[in-house]
C-alpha cells in the first residue's frame, strides 16, 4: 500500500476505535541481543514467530537497554535512565535459597527478610511504577516469570509496582535454574511437581548435563500456561500483560532440545541454547495464536524486547583477542571481544562489540519490535534514538493514561504510527558498574557514542555509531571538542537527581 494510502487507512481506523483501548503485551526476554533473531540478520537459529511480529510490525535499529538483569528492569519499570540515584541499587539475592536448603532456619530467614526490607531501597510514596500508569487507567494489569526489579521482592512490593495479578519467582538468583520448587502466585506459594532441588536445578556453566536434568516442571511452560489462561480470562477488558521470561538466560536447560537442533554437529551446550531460543519463539507463536483465535489480534499491541545485550552461555568465554583475523595485531582503540571472530557458532552479537555487562554496542543494543494490526504499517523500521526507559510514555499515550511528571521517558507512539514525532532524545544515557568492560556511555541523537572507560581518570572513547555500529574505530583524538561536550553531559547524568520524585 502506498505510505498516502496507509496513512488514510490508519487515520480511519484510529479513529474508528478511539473508544475501543487496546490490549498491550510487553513480552521481555532475557540476554538476547539482536544478533539472535532472524528478522536482525541471525542466520542459523531459526525465530519464525518473532521474525512475523517485525514482517507485520515495526523493527526498531536505535534501541537501547542495560547491560544487566537488574538495573534494566529498574529502567523499564521507573522510566528513568539508570545514571539516575538509584538505578543501580539493588536487594541481595538468594535469601529463599539459603533457607530451603537448611542453611538457614524459618525464624533467621525471617529476620534476615524483616531487615532486609527495613533497609531494601525505600520507595517513595509518590513514586510512579509502570504498572500504575495502567491500572491508573482502567487496565487490569499482570506480571509473569521474573518479579524482581532486582535481585529480591515480595509480594507487597511486587503489588506496589502496579500489577493486579503476578506469577513467578520473587528471587532473581532462583531464576538461573528452570525448576524452581516452587513458583508465587499472588503471595501465594504453589508447589511445582518433581522439583526437589532449593536450587532450581541450576546447571554448570560448561552446559553439559544431560537435557531434562534438573527436574520435572519446568518453569517457563508454567508461565506460558497462565499467560494464555490470563488472556482467555480477561477477553472482555483491557489489560497490560508483562512478561518477563527467564529465557534464554543460562546456564542452559532444556526439558527437550528441539527437533531442527538435535542431530546438529554442535556441543550440547550450543544445541540447548538453540533449543531456548526456539522456544521463547515458540512461546510467542502462541501468545500471537491465542489473541487472534479470541478475535484480540486487531486490538492488541505487542512489542518484544530484551533486558540487555548477548551474553554467550555455549561457548568460548570473553578474553581480550590479541590479535585480528589474518595476523594483524590489535591496536588499543579495538581492543574488544567479538562473537564474529571469537568462535561463537551462532554469533549472538551479531558483529557488536562485547557482550552482556559491557558498555559497548554488544552489551546494551537491544531488540525492539512492535505489532499492531491496521495501526503500524507493516515490515517497517527506524533508526529513532530510543530505551526502555521511554516505555511508560509510551504505553501512557497509547492506553490514553496521563504520562507522569519529571520522567526520563519520551514517547514513540507517533513513530510507530507513521506520524511526526515531535519529541526526541537529545541523547540516551545507559550506566555501567563494570569497569573492564566500560563505566557508562552516552549515545546523542545525532550518531556519536561516548565510551567512559575509567570515570576517575577521565578515559574515553568516541565513536560513530551510524558509520560503525561495531565500534571498531575510536574517534576519541580526531575530535576532541566533541568528547569534551558529551563527556559534560555525561558526568552531569550519572548520580544525577531523580526529577519524578
Amino acid at each position: 500500500m502506498k505510505p498516502f494510502l496507509w496513512m488514510l487507512t490508519l487515520a480511519a481506523a484510529f479513529t474508528a476505535s478511539a473508544q475501543q483501548r487496546p490490549n498491550v503485551i510487553l513480552i521481555f526476554a532475557d540476554d538476547l541481543g539482536p544478533g539472535m533473531l532472524g528478522c536482525y540478520g541471525q542466520q542459523i537459529v531459526k525465530t519464525p514467530h518473532i521474525d512475523r511480529l517485525a514482517d507485520e510490525g515495526m523493527k526498531f535499529s536505535n534501541y537501547y537497554g542495560g547491560v544487566l538483569c537488574a538495573p534494566a528492569r529498574w529502567t523499564l519499570l521507573t522510566g528513568m535512565h539508570d545514571g539516575r540515584i538509584g538505578g543501580w541499587n539493588e536487594t541481595p539475592g538468594g535469601l529463599p535459597i539459603q533457607r530451603d536448603a537448611g542453611k538457614i532456619t524459618q525464624a533467621e530467614y525471617e529476620k534476615k527478610l524483616a531487615q532486609l526490607k527495613a533497609r531494601a531501597n525505600p520507595i517513595a510514596p509518590d513514586e510512579i511504577f509502570l504498572g500504575q500508569v495502567a491500572r491508573q487507567a482502567g487496565y487490569k494489569t499482570a506480571q509473569f516469570g521474573k518479579l524482581d526489579r532486582g535481585f529480591l521482592t515480595w509480594n507487597e512490593r511486587v503489588r506496589r509496582f502496579g500489577w493486579d495479578y503476578h506469577e513467578g519467582l520473587y528471587c532473581h538468583v532462583r531464576c538461573h535454574g528452570f525448576y524452581p520448587p516452587y513458583i508465587w502466585r499472588n503471595g501465594e506459594k504453589v508447589e511445582l511437581e518433581g522439583n526437589p532441588d532449593p536450587y532450581c536445578g541450576k546447571m554448570s556453566e560448561k552446559g553439559d548435563e544431560p537435557v531434562g536434568s534438573g527436574g520435572k516442571t519446568y518453569s517457563q511452560n508454567v508461565f506460558i500456561e497462565g499467560i494464555l489462561n490470563y488472556i482467555r480470562e480477561h477477553k472482555d477488558e483491557p489489560f497490560f500483560l508483562y512478561h518477563s521470561t527467564q529465557l534464554p538466560h543460562g546456564p542452559v536447560a532444556i526439558p527437550e532440545l528441539h527437533p531442527d537442533y538435535a542431530d546438529k554437529d554442535w556441543s550440547l551446550a550450543e544445541k540447548k541454547y538453540a533449543s531456548m531460543v526456539r522456544m521463547l519463539d515458540d512461546h510467542v507463536g502462541l501468545i500471537m495464536n491465542e489473541i487472534q483465535a479470541l478475535g484480540l489480534d486487531d486490538n492488541t499491541v505487542v512489542f518484544f524486547s530484551s533486558d540487555n545485550g548477548h551474553e554467550l552461555y555455549y561457548g568460548p568465554k570473553f578474553t581480550f583477542p590479541k590479535t585480528r583475523p589474518g595476523g594483524e595485531e590489535t591496536n588499543l582503540t579495538d581492543k574488544k571481544w567479538r562473537t564474529s571472530e571469537c568462535g561463537d557458532i551462532f554469533d549472538g552479537a551479531g558483529g557488536r562489540a562485547g557482550l552482556k555487562r559491557a558498555a559497548y554496542q554488544g552489551g546494551m543494543q537491544c531488540p525492539m519490535i512492535v505489532r499492531w494490526p491496521g495501526r503500524i504499517q507493516p515490515g517497517t523500521e527506524t533508526d529513532l534514538l530510543s530505551a526502555h526507559y521511554d516505555f511508560m510514555a509510551t504505553l501512557a499515550e497509547l492506553i490514553g493514561a496521563e504520562i507522569p511528571e519529571g520522567k526520563d521517558s519520551i514517547s514513540y507512539l507517533p513513530t510507530l504510527l507513521g506520524q511526526p514525532q515531535d519529541q526526541e532524545h537529545d541523547y540516551v544515557v545507559v550506566n555501567n558498574n563494570f569497569t573492564k568492560m566500560g563505566r557508562a556511555a552516552l549515545i546523542a541523537n545525532e550518531g556519536w557514542k561516548l565510551v567512559e572507560l575509567d570515570r576517575k581518570k577521565e578515559v574515553y572513547q568516541l565513536y560513530n555509531i551510524k558509520e560503525d555500529n561495531e565500534e571498531r574505530y575510536n574517534l576519541e583524538t580526531k575530535y576532541p571538542e566533541r568528547v569534551d561536550r558529551l563527556k559534560t553531559i555525561l558526568q552531569r547524568e550519572l548520580n544525577s537527581p531523580r526529577p519524578d520524585l
